[in-house]
């Protein structure tokens, strides 16, 4: 006899974790599935399907659907159950300023600063990014793409810089992919290079714009989506209103 496919087929099962880290396996499970959009926002939760698929009970995953509330992911509604939390622009302009301020400056600070293997590990990591745009492998694009910044933050040794960072990220990933296309990819690579470009030639001024012109770039498509997507945003529909309410400080 034939079992009907769980609906959650995406969803990595466990070996066997122990008992306290069940929780943060669900936690972490979910949390990748709804930042790669395999839950897309706006999507009703089915917590016994999960505790099919995951062979759990049903308190971690309760668990973890109140930690992934607590970070914006979940909306759980008394006696309605649970939601993937549809993105907020509003949320998103207010993560990519921090972004835009901080990974510029990381930029001007690690120019002409660095470790003696920053750009050889640039460079490598360019490579990866063009083989997955030649492939238009976005997933693989995605992962590059976090570790290149990663690798700058990483060179400046600044933890607690690079630990805000981290807490803007899960939110900001969800919208980020949202964008991603061949040719977005391709946009991405070319200003990843910029960025390069100017760390190795020892001008912080240039690489330090050019990383600003990306992410600049990556919120000017952003709000163009949401506007034309406003079903997936919390307030999309303000959004289409005022397009004043979009604001965001480019240059």
């Amino acid at each position: 006899m034939k079992t009907e496919a769980s609906p959650y087929s995406f969803l990595s099962t466990p070996a066997t974790p122990t008992r306290g880290n069940v929780t943060v396996f669900v936690t972490d499970t979910l949390r990748q599935a709804i930042v790669s959009l395999d839950l897309q926002p706006g999507e009703v939760i089915d917590k016994g399907a999960i505790c099919e698929r995951l062979g759990v009970s049903r308190f971690p995953v309760s668990e973890a659907l109140a930690r992934l509330q607590a970070e914006g992911l979940v909306d759980i509604l008394p006696q309605r159950g649970s939601t993937v939390s549809l993105v907020r622009i509003a949320d998103v302009l207010e993560y990519m300023l921090i972004r835009k301020a901080l990974e510029a400056e990381a930029v001007r600070v690690v120019t002409g600063n660095h470790s003696p293997e920053l750009i050889d590990t640039l460079q490598r990591n360019m490579s990866y990014q063009r083989a997955a745009v030649e492939i238009d492998d976005q997933n693989g694009f995605h992962e590059r793409d976090l570790e290149f910044h990663d690798i700058i933050f990483g060179d400046m040794r600044f933890t607690k810089v690079k630990g805000v960072i981290e807490n803007t990220r899960a939110n900001l990933d969800r919208a980020r992919r949202l964008i991603l296309t061949p040719r977005r990819l391709s946009v991405t690579l070319a200003e990843h290079q910029k960025v390069l470009d100017g760390i190795t030639a020892g001008d912080a001024a240039v690489a330090s714009a050019a990383m600003r012109a990306h992410i600049d770039s990556v919120m000017a498509e952003l709000i163009a989506f949401a506007v034309e997507h406003a079903e997936l945003f919390a307030d999309g529909q303000l959004l289409r209103e005022d397009p004043a309410y979009s604001a965001f400080p480019f240059g």
